[in-house]
């Protein structure tokens, strides 16, 4: 389905030749539950050449690509990064 391999190339091939509000980004976000936050696709406001921004309420959140975990496009998974155990340097 996506050729591209890294989180800014698959979200910008989805804009761009499919329909971003039908994708959901899973991101690390300290203090969240599980340190895991989703965002649908519709609150992508820019696809930014080092951040992903969202929408936020008062202000945009802009979210750097190495936070983004895994990307699902109708409930498949396109990208997800590898898990690091624990103790693992790279």
């Amino acid at each position: 389905m996506l050729r591209s391999k890294y989180p800014r190339l698959i979200l910008n091939e989805i804009k761009w030749r499919f329909d971003l509000s039908r994708c959901r980004v899973y991101y690390i976000h300290r203090g969240a539950p599980s340190n895991v936050k989703v965002v649908e696709g519709s609150a992508i406001k820019a696809i930014d050449r080092a951040f992903l921004v969202i929408e936020g309420h008062p202000y945009e959140v802009y979210i750097p690509y190495h936070r983004i975990i895994r990307i699902d496009y109708d409930n498949e998974i396109v990208f997800e990064r590898p898990k690091k155990e624990k103790g693992d340097l790279k």
